[in-house]
């Protein structure tokens, strides 16, 4: 069972690594990438946890790219988790993460929302910071029941506390991830609505796959992807975008999978652009 888009503690997700790996073992999971965004603050842990368990571990990050003005989030498996332009990146992340928070924290007060960085602060631990963390910070002072409705009421693109990012070009992206040796997915392709031209041209920018099978694709939008793929010789992966129980009750790892020779194929992709 391959799964290719997880997520710990380092980012937003709510099992430190070692635990993350301990619960793909229980589900069955036989490949697993850490795919936490922005950092591969966890894959240590993660590594060693996986050798323990006999768990095929795919070293991965998120990046957080824009395409046509939108946020798209490039996947990137088998990188090398020592390259220094990552790393660079990674740092560069975590501050604007830091400030960003801030300023939704501050719009949230404007709301008369009484919370605090150092709540967030006391939820994410050593993690970049991301919305899941203050939407856990409201739960936790009853001011909303789910994350979804955090977002939903006040930290989604368009509502009341949200506050942009800093943008880097889906191209970008995709380089960065090759120069580390790994190769670049878009990922659940139906939930940022990228288009087939769109596709097309990260493809011809060094793209090798195409996050087709997500827990948030119905079998209709699979279908779409997976021909789209098909099209565009991107290799179809799946991913559970597993963040841990309380943050995204509907999904768990291991529920999504692909062919091993899909998988097989994307790694030979790695070792071909390294």
């Amino acid at each position: 069972m391959v799964d290719l888009h997880s997520h710990t503690t380092a980012s937003d997700g709510q099992h430190r690594p070692a635990e993350l790996i301990a619960i793909a073992a229980q589900a069955g999971v036989t490949h697993l990438a850490v795919t936490d965004h922005d950092t591969v603050a966890g894959l240590a842990e993660a590594a060693a946890a996986a050798q323990a368990h006999q768990i095929d571990l795919v070293p991965g990050i998120e990046l957080s790219a824009f395409v046509n003005g939108r946020e798209v989030h490039i996947l990137g498996h088998f990188i090398d988790p020592s390259d220094a332009q990552l790393a660079n990146l990674s740092q560069m992340f975590r501050i604007e993460r830091h400030q960003r928070m801030e300023r939704m924290i501050e719009k949230m007060n404007q709301l008369g929302v009484p919370v605090t960085m150092a709540q967030v602060l006391a939820l994410a631990g050593e993690a970049h910071l991301g919305r899941p963390h203050l939407a856990r910070a409201l739960i936790e002072q009853r001011i909303c029941t789910t994350v979804k409705e955090a977002f939903d009421r006040f930290l989604a693109n368009g509502r009341p506390a949200f506050v942009d990012r800093n943008r880097i070009a889906g191209e970008k992206a995709i380089e960065m991830i090759r120069n580390a040796g790994g190769t670049a997915t878009v990922a659940h392709p139906g939930v940022s609505r990228v288009n087939d031209l769109e596709l097309k041209a990260l493809r011809d920018a060094g793209l090798a796959g195409l996050e087709v099978f997500h827990s948030d694709h119905k079998p209709a939008i699979q279908q779409k992807y997976l021909a789209v793929a098909r099209d565009l010789d991107l290799v179809p992966t799946a991913g559970s975008d597993f963040h841990g129980e309380q943050i995204t009750p509907g999904r768990r790892l291991g529920m999504i999978s692909m062919e091993m020779a899909d998988f097989e194929k994307l790694r030979r992709r790695a070792r071909s652009a390294g």
